[in-house]
């Protein structure tokens, strides 16, 4: 007898508060959501919870603007990353059908510890890469290598021949062409004076003497 007293007792509760509920008025709670620090900057896409109506969820749009219908009473919470969680309270005998009101939310920073991602799941895969790991050579082995001859050969085989280089090449040949070619003084006009002097030496030397 006792617990179907206290199960009526129960129900008569919740029935007078579940109707009581009911009874508030109903409003249009509007607003703005922007930064306490300053009141230009809005502060967008807020989450808006009514923790009294079955936690309905709302967000505010882009400009921070929202409106949405809710009770008189009705406890709103507004929250958004990196900032602090700010709770609003609708109040009683509202004499409009609609509450508007400036919500004003405080930066917040959150200092998360340190967190190291390491590749290795285990210490054996570290073992083992660092075991099989390729140090990069340094500037001097990497000059033994552009030096030796099998780089100096590929090099040679694949690169073009520039203008200085076929200008050495044209010198030299002209020069052994013509350390091996006789040439006839008498194509050469600054020859012509000495020859003729020769030859007027070589009629004096043949003439008789008185």
């Amino acid at each position: 007898m006792k617990k179907l007293i206290g199960l009526l007792f129960f129900l008569f509760i919740t029935a007078a508060a579940f109707a009581q509920q009911q009874e508030r008025p109903i409003v249009q709670f509007t607003g703005i959501v922007h930064n306490a620090d300053s009141t230009s900057v809005i502060v967008p896409y807020v989450s808006i919870v009514n923790t009294t109506n079955q936690s309905q969820v709302y967000v505010a749009n882009y400009k921070g603007y929202f409106s949405f219908p809710a009770h008189e009473r009705d406890t709103i919470r507004f929250s958004c990353v990196g900032y602090a969680s700010e709770t609003v309270v609708i109040p009683s005998n509202v004499t409009s059908k609609s509450y508007t009101i400036q919500v004003a939310l405080k930066p917040q920073i959150i200092n998360l510890p340190v967190f190291k991602v390491f590749p290795w799941a285990t210490t054996e895969e570290f073992r083992k890469d660092f075991i099989s790991m390729k140090i990069a050579d340094d500037d001097l082995a990497i000059a033994q290598k552009n030096l030796s001859r099998s780089s100096i050969l590929s090099l040679q085989r694949t690169l073009p021949r520039d203008g200085s280089e076929m200008n050495g090449f044209q010198d030299f040949h002209n020069n052994v062409v013509n350390s091996h070619s006789i040439t006839n003084p008498l194509l050469n006009p600054f020859n012509w004076g000495s020859l003729i002097k020769e030859i007027s030496d070589g009629d004096k030397a043949r003439a008789p003497s008185n």
